[in-house]
């Protein structure tokens, strides 16, 4: 590297890591100007590793979108970018296990916003956030998401990584029926399957084949009957499910309402839950059932359990949403327009379930299912959801390894959700410490996916000029 183009990265990761609105239209101009992705080391930063450890004052080096090392030691590899991060801190980039992409948009939510353009909006209001990959829950068009993909890995757009499932469900039912007339819009739109309705065991196998050769990875089963108003797959036909599932090297996960469903589930092979619906019946049972069999479980209590806290007055949200955005959002008929079939949980309740989970050692994964309703903002609600985690008992480092390491797991991302030597060079720098207050996670400096830092501030101007 020559020592003219040394001496401009300096100057640019200077406006980077040190004061001033100018962050990041200053790094997205650069990267625009020169196609470089130098040997990086980041210094005297904290680093949240995010398998549970963290290194108090240590270096972070990478390069070509991957890290290279991480030490305690202050490195200076030889020709590298070396940056001065005293006082901040990095943590792993954090991924939501349960969204629905598609749906929601900048003013309004339903299926006639379902195309590549507000798909890309969404995946970068995501990477605003913080967080480097996503897992769709079912009722996506395949080709649709394959094709984003393929145009995020080629550049074309800066958002977070893009996973999703096949929706398995009984015909004609659905979570709701507001989201069910989505689905079969985007089926209508698209010609594809996006919900396989399964009326027998010999069908549901057969579907299963079909949703593999579809280069499908994921499926997602409704095993819910929203308190006696739908049907739910029965024990015969989610066990064919997930016998062909696991044959073929599919992971199954699950959207149920009642903990009473969860035992024959987990005995029959299921990888994981959606919605924990954590309540009292959730007890120790099934937590230690869960932790047995290697089941995670979401416990998406920002949705349902809670009631979507009124959202009010929040920075953090409205400095990238219009003025009208921010009143539909927290209007009162918004707050409550999706009505959950089931009696209030109280909080006590909540705390007993969850101190459950966590004494029986249950991976507890970060998912929002956000973009299922109107009023559950993408990214926004991961943060929020962190915040109830520790709420309700969980250290904000527990609650860290369940939005990084502990969802990459379960998802397959085997370079994602660590700082680690051969990882992802995903990560978010932190004005201030989030293991002293969880809330620290919206202080957010710079994200960095892939090693190439979001434009946040051009993000911000575009959504809200």
């Amino acid at each position: 590297m020559t020592s003219k183009l040394q001496l401009v990265l300096k100057r640019f990761f200077w406006i980077l890591f040190g004061v001033g609105s100018t962050v990041n239209q200053s790094a997205h101009v650069f990267a625009q100007d020169v196609e470089v992705n130098p040997l990086t080391v980041i210094q005297n930063v904290r680093i949240i590793v995010g398998n549970g450890t963290s290194i108090e004052n240590g270096s972070l080096v990478f390069e070509d979108g991957m890290i290279v090392d991480v030490s305690e030691e202050q490195l200076s590899p030889r020709n590298a970018l070396v940056i001065d991060a005293t006082g901040k801190t990095i943590i792993p980039a954090l991924i939501d296990a349960h969204s629905h992409v598609g749906y929601q948009g900048r003013e309004d939510w339903g299926s006639h916003n379902y195309g590549v353009e507000n798909l890309i909006d969404n995946l970068e209001q995501y990477a605003y956030y913080g967080f480097g990959a996503v897992f769709s829950a079912g009722s996506d068009s395949p080709a649709v998401l394959r094709t984003l993909e393929s145009s995020r890995k080629s550049g074309d757009f800066m958002g977070a990584r893009l996973l999703f499932a096949a929706g398995m469900a009984p015909p004609g039912q659905g979570p709701n029926n507001q989201f069910l007339t989505h689905a079969i819009a985007v089926e209508e739109s698209f010609g594809e399957t996006v919900l396989y309705g399964l009326e027998t065991p010999v069908q549901a196998r057969q579907q299963v084949n079909d949703a593999a050769n579809n280069g499908i990875s994921f499926i997602k089963i409704w095993v819910d009957d929203r308190g006696g108003s739908q049907l739910k797959l029965t024990p015969a036909i989610y066990r064919a499910v997930i016998d062909e599932a696991v044959d073929l090297g599919l992971k199954v996960f699950v959207h149920q309402q009642f903990a009473s469903d969860m035992p024959d589930l987990i005995d029959a092979g299921a990888h994981g839950f959606l919605h924990g619906r954590i309540g009292t019946e959730l007890d120790s049972d099934i937590a230690n059932q869960a932790a047995a069999s290697d089941v995670f479980i979401i416990p998406n209590l920002g949705l349902g359990e809670l009631r979507r806290e009124a959202i009010g007055d929040d920075s953090f949200l409205s400095s990238i949403f219009s003025v009208r955005s921010m009143q539909n959002l927290t209007s009162a008929n918004s707050q409550r327009s999706l009505t959950v079939d089931r009696s209030d949980v109280t909080e006590s309740e909540l705390r007993e379930s969850f101190s459950a989970m966590l004494q029986a050692g249950v991976d507890i994964v970060l998912g929002t299912d956000a973009g299922a309703v109107p009023d559950h903002p993408f990214g926004y609600s991961g943060h929020r959801e962190l915040e109830i985690y520790v709420r309700l008992g969980m250290t904000p480092m527990q609650a860290l390894v369940a939005a990084t390491s502990v969802a990459a797991k379960h998802l397959g991302l085997d370079q994602s959700g660590q700082l680690k030597k051969d990882f992802r060079a995903d990560f978010i720098v932190l004005d201030q410490n989030p293991l002293i207050d969880i809330r620290n996670t919206r202080n957010i400096r710079n994200v960095f996916l892939a090693g190439q830092e979001i434009d946040r501030l051009g993000f911000q101007q575009k959504w809200r000029p």
